[in-house]
C-alpha cells in the first residue's frame, strides 16, 4: 500500500509516521512538508512542497499515486487563527480543495482521512451536563480556527456524497506530547519550566485561563486511533478522538510543577486569554471505541513528564552555548 502523509514535518506527521513504519512495515510511505528543514525519517520519501498550488499538488497525487492519505497539513493553532484570520481560513480550506480536486482530475479514489478538530463543537460546550460530546452533537465553533476546521469536516462530507470519495471525518479533541510547539499551552508551560531550570528564563510562569477544561490525549495515543480509523473508519463518517476524561488546565499546571525542582511563582498574564474561551469541553469516545476497541494507553501524568523532558532537549543546546 501506498501511503502519502501530508504535513509529515509537523508535530502529529513524524509520530503517525513512525507508527505506521513500527506497526505496518509494508507500506510504501511518503510525507509532504512544506519547510525544507522540517524533520526527514530515514523510511520516508519527503516532498518538498507548497499545497496551496493547485498544481504543485496534481504533481504530488500523480507521482505517489497514494492508495491511502492521512491529511495532516494545515494551520493547527487557535491562538495563531486570531492574528491570522483569512490565511488560516485559505490554508486549511483551500489545501483540502487542492488534494480533493486533484484526486478527481486523476480518476483516482484514495481513502483519505480528514483530520478536523474537537473545537468544531465548543460554542455549545457551555453546560458541564451536556458533555461528553458524541458526533451527533450540532457544530458550534466559535474562534476562527475551529470555523475552518468544520468547514474541512463538512467538505469531506460532501464531497463523498458528491463524488464517492471515501473520506473518514477525524475529530481529535486537545492532544500533546513531545514535539509539540510553544503555541499551545502544555508546551507552553513546559518550555517556560524548561527555561526557568536552564536560567534562561527568570522564575516567572505567565499563565492564562486556569479554569478551563479540557479533554487531552496523548499524541501517541491519537496515531493509533488514525490508523484504526484508516483501516476501519466508514466512509463519509465522523469519528471523535477523545480521551473521554476532561483536565483543568489547573491540574495540567500543577502537574508539570511537581516535576521541577525549580522554585517558580505564576503570574496571570490577560493576553493569553481567548476572547472565548468555553469552561469545559470534554469528547465521546463511544463511536471509535466500539468500531476499532482503541483507546487511551498513556496516562496524562506520562505524557506532560515526556513532553517536559523532550522541552528541556530543546532548551539545553542554547543554554549550552552561551
Amino acid at each position: 500500500m501506498r501511503v502519502l502523509v501530508t504535513g509529515a514535518g509537523g508535530f502529529v506527521g513524524p509520530h503517525l509516521l513512525q507508527h505506521l513504519h513500527s506497526t505496518q512495515a509494508t507500506q510504501t510511505l511518503f510525507g509532504t512538508a512544506y519547510n525544507p528543514h522540517a524533520q526527514r525519517l530515514p523510511f520516508v520519501t519527503y516532498h518538498t512542497v507548497d499545497l496551496l498550488d493547485y498544481d504543485a499538488t496534481l504533481s504530488l497525487l500523480r507521482d505517489t499515486q497514494p492508495d491511502l492519505i492521512y491529511h495532516l497539513a494545515g494551520q493547527s493553532s487557535p491562538s495563531k487563527a486570531l492574528k491570522a484570520l483569512w490565511q488560516t481560513h485559505e490554508i486549511n480550506v483551500r489545501i483540502q480543495l487542492n488534494i480533493f480536486e486533484a484526486c478527481l482530475e486523476l480518476g483516482i479514489k484514495p481513502r483519505i482521512l480528514s483530520i478536523s478538530s474537537g473545537e468544531i463543537y465548543c460554542g455549545g460546550a457551555t453546560d458541564p451536563d451536556s458533555m461528553p460530546v458524541d458526533e451527533t452533537a450540532e457544530l458550534q465553533p466559535s474562534n476562527p480556527y475551529a470555523l475552518s476546521k468544520a468547514t474541512q469536516d463538512l467538505m469531506g462530507l460532501q464531497y463523498f456524497l458528491s463524488y464517492k470519495l471515501p473520506v473518514v471525518r477525524v475529530r481529535p479533541f486537545n492532544h500533546t506530547g513531545p514535539g509539540q510547539q510553544e503555541s499551545f499551552v502544555a508546551p507552553d508551560f513546559a518550555l517556560q519550566i524548561a527555561r526557568i531550570e536552564a536560567g534562561t528564563q527568570d522564575p516567572v510562569m505567565r499563565v492564562g485561563n486556569l479554569e478551563a477544561e479540557r479533554d487531552f490525549t496523548d499524541v501517541r495515543d491519537v496515531v493509533r486511533a488514525y490508523a484504526l480509523l484508516a483501516e476501519k473508519g466508514e466512509a463519509g463518517q465522523a469519528y471523535n478522538v477523545a480521551s473521554n476524561r476532561a483536565f483543568s488546565v489547573q491540574f495540567l499546571l500543577d502537574t508539570l510543577l511537581r516535576f521541577t525542582d525549580a522554585k517558580i511563582r505564576v503570574e496571570i498574564d490577560p493576553a493569553k486569554f481567548r476572547p472565548v474561551d468555553v469552561p469545559i469541553v470534554q469528547g465521546d469516545n463511544s463511536r471509535l471505541r466500539e468500531l476499532t476497541g482503541w483507546q487511551p494507553s498513556i496516562e496524562f501524568e506520562q505524557t506532560l513528564r515526556d513532553l517536559l523532558d523532550d522541552c528541556r532537549a530543546r532548551v539545553q543546546p542554547t543554554t549550552r552555548s552561551k
